[in-house]
């Protein structure tokens, strides 16, 4: 156990070290190659010294991460690596959740690159990169761990989250469509208090009965000429009922009828609510990542329904 943690340790303290390089011997041709093409009243030099405080800061909180998951998820002592298919759990709720994690990650991070005076590519690059290696060591430890393994498709979800912040950005020069989460307390969690939480810090993240994944986005992103509202968006969402036990089959041996559900809402895109206040941009830039709560059709193979009020 103790040389993992010191493998880990040694694997981020050369990814960092390598990024740091990375920046600045890609960074500084860059910017020489832009200044030909750019007022030099418009030329806003690389921050290095915050660009290897971020790197820094990051490595910082990747290895918190890692040792804080390591002491309250992982129940039973490592033990040898081992691979596991576990596309089929939870009906894929889980998958959602690394798609979602890895995304915001990404748009988090490239945020911060954008205050060191690199370029847009880099920054977008950077933070992609950000996602994935974010959550590249837990995958580690889940191959580690005799309760799960390592999952290729945990690490496929991981690298879609990523791609579909740095694919948007290289199609659109934009983000259009917001990977977004919300969550709301279901009794299902008292059924198997060990497996959905016992807690409330730890249903919302281990009741996926609970959760829903949304894709939001606002019609006025790809139809410019359009009287709809930038902020105003359209969301489709993703969510399971009763799931109690990661395979389906185990929850129907518990008396539980597990079943897919689809949601039609409308949300909020605050990043497209202008203001002149820094505080409050910044405040609409962390909330942007969650659904606002509003009305909504939930379609399943129960039928449809009409939620008046659901997050």
């Amino acid at each position: 156990m103790k040389y993992f943690y010191k493998a880990t340790v040694l694997f981020f303290i050369l990814i960092s070290g390598n990024a740091s390089l990375m920046a600045q011997e890609i960074t500084a041709p860059l910017m020489s190659q832009d200044s030909v093409h750019t007022d030099s009243a418009d030329k806003v030099a690389p921050n290095y010294k915050l660009l290897r405080g971020i790197f820094a800061a990051q490595s910082t909180l990747y290895l918190g991460t890692i040792y804080g998951l390591s002491k309250s998820w992982y129940k039973n002592p490592l033990t040898n690596f081992r691979v596991k298919d576990d596309t089929y759990e939870w009906l894929q709720m889980d998958k959602m959740g690394h798609v979602y994690t890895s995304y915001q990650i990404a748009r988090h991070t490239a945020e911060i690159y954008k205050k060191t005076g690199i370029s847009k590519k880099q920054m977008m690059i950077y933070g992609a990169i950000s996602g994935i290696i974010f959550q590249t060591p837990i995958e580690i430890l889940d191959g580690f761990s005799p309760d799960y393994g390592f999952s290729p498709g945990d690490m496929v979800a991981n690298l879609t989250g990523s791609a579909i912040y740095l694919g948007q950005i290289a199609l659109w020069d934009e983000v259009r469509i917001q990977p977004k989460f919300s969550f709301h307390f279901t009794p299902l969690a008292r059924e198997r208090p060990n497996l959905l939480g016992s807690k409330p810090t730890e249903r919302w993240l281990k009741d996926y009965n609970g959760q829903t994944y949304w894709f939001s986005g606002s019609p006025k992103s790809f139809f410019k000429g359009s009287s709809w509202p930038a902020w105003l968006c359209l969301s489709v969402g993703y969510g399971i009922q009763d799931m109690v036990s990661a395979e389906k089959s185990q929850s129907i041996e518990r008396g539980f009828h597990p079943y897919r559900q689809f949601y039609l809402s409308l949300d909020i895109d605050l990043t497209k609510i202008k203001s002149r206040s820094k505080f409050v941009r910044t405040i609409a830039f962390l909330a942007n990542s969650l659904k606002i709560p509003a009305p909504a059709l939930q379609i399943s193979k129960k039928g449809i329904d009409f939620k008046p009020f659901y997050f």
